[in-house]
């Protein structure tokens, strides 16, 4: 790789970002950075309409959180406490795991091991994605009970209430808000606290993510002077809904762009776990054309025509327009946030976006 024109990658990427966000009359506040160690490169952006956010301001990172759950599980495997093989009945209480997983009339709960859950082949219902047999989705739920506090054991009960598993375990890929649910009470039945506690242990303060915490479930080590951004489902600004609680494992960190920096780099240096660990966690499903997912990981690994092999990278991305991905070809981190649901796939396209000119502003 040659050597980066700062100034013209500076000005290329702040100008696109800029247009971004004010051409598109729905997003309010986006994050966005590009870092490289290799390249001496450290962009660090927000855009806002009322010219009020800050690159250092807590965003929430919706299923980018996934990652940090299946660190946490990797994590306990490296102590000796848990095998990605194991069952999860070994680890969940009896009222968790009756009625779990039915499918054709067979009763699959017990059939389920943790490497199902981390990498969605369990066959498992998503409470998030999936649509009810009766009654309101949960997104409805969220929006229409702002002030209702759901426990994960609530949430599962729901999820088993209403709607129905896909297939049998390892037979196939269905996204699973609610395996994360149970990966996030696994981690709380081995370590003997709260999901939040054994976040901030293993993961937050060995990493000096001070500004990181579990919403509507934690209090940073650090409070930020900025408000946490603004994230929007439709017309309505979610973040102060105690609703939000319904996220849990599966995605309810709120962090800035700084601290995801600290972790993904603690997963490329191998501070945080060991590399042969992270090789386990590369056990691919194919969850869309030149995607996979692993534990917590999404690989973009490129297919023809649909997606060029030059946007090759890992990480992870949520519903709102969260990313945290790292291209490993370029040594180029890319971590940020729309603030919008729905926004995954422009989420998406400003990340190519960025590898497309970050690559251009290579000089002799």
């Amino acid at each position: 790789m040659r050597r980066i024109d700062r100034t013209s990658l500076q000005a290329r990427v702040s100008k696109y970002f800029d247009r971004l966000v004010h051409d598109d009359l729905r997003i309010e506040d986006a994050f966005l950075m590009l870092h490289s160690d290799r390249h001496d490169i450290h962009l660090n952006m927000a855009e806002s309409k009322s010219k009020t956010s800050s690159p250092f301001q807590p965003y929430y990172t919706a299923s980018v959180g996934k990652t940090f759950t299946a660190v946490l599980i990797a994590i306990l495997s490296e102590h000796g406490l848990l095998s990605f093989d194991d069952y999860i009945a070994d680890y969940l209480d009896d009222d968790i795991m009756k009625g779990l997983h039915t499918f054709k009339g067979r009763d699959y709960s017990r059939e389920i091991r943790i490497r199902h859950l981390l990498n969605h082949t369990s066959g498992l219902h998503d409470y998030f994605g999936d649509k009810p047999r009766h009654g309101k989705r949960i997104l409805d739920l969220l929006l229409g009970e702002p002030s209702r506090r759901w426990t994960p054991a609530e949430t599962v009960k729901w999820s088993k209430d209403n709607l129905k598993s896909h297939f049998p375990p390892g037979k196939g890929h269905h996204y699973s808000d609610t395996g994360y649910h149970l990966l996030g009470l696994i981690i709380e039945k081995i370590t003997s606290r709260p999901f939040h506690e054994a976040l901030s242990l293993h993961i937050f303060r060995p990493l000096g993510m001070a500004h990181s915490s579990l919403w509507q479930h934690s209090q940073p080590e650090r409070q930020s002077e900025l408000p946490v951004s603004a994230c929007y489902v439709g017309e309505k600004n979610v973040i102060g809904y105690a609703s939000l609680s319904v996220d849990y494992a599966g995605g309810g960190i709120v962090s800035t762009s700084d601290d995801l920096l600290k972790f993904m780099s603690g997963l490329t240096h191998f501070t945080i776990i060991r590399r042969e660990t992270f090789d386990k966690m590369k056990d691919w499903a194919k969850f869309f054309p030149g995607v996979d997912y692993g534990y917590g990981i999404m690989n973009i690994r490129g297919a023809p025509i649909i997606m060029p092999r030059k946007y090759s990278s890992w990480g992870n991305a949520g519903s709102t327009g969260s990313f945290m991905f790292y291209h490993p070809g370029l040594d180029l981190y890319l971590i940020g946030s729309l603030n919008r649901y729905g926004y995954h796939r422009k989420a998406f396209r400003l990340m190519f976006k960025c590898i497309d000119i970050f690559s251009r502003c290579a000089r002799p």
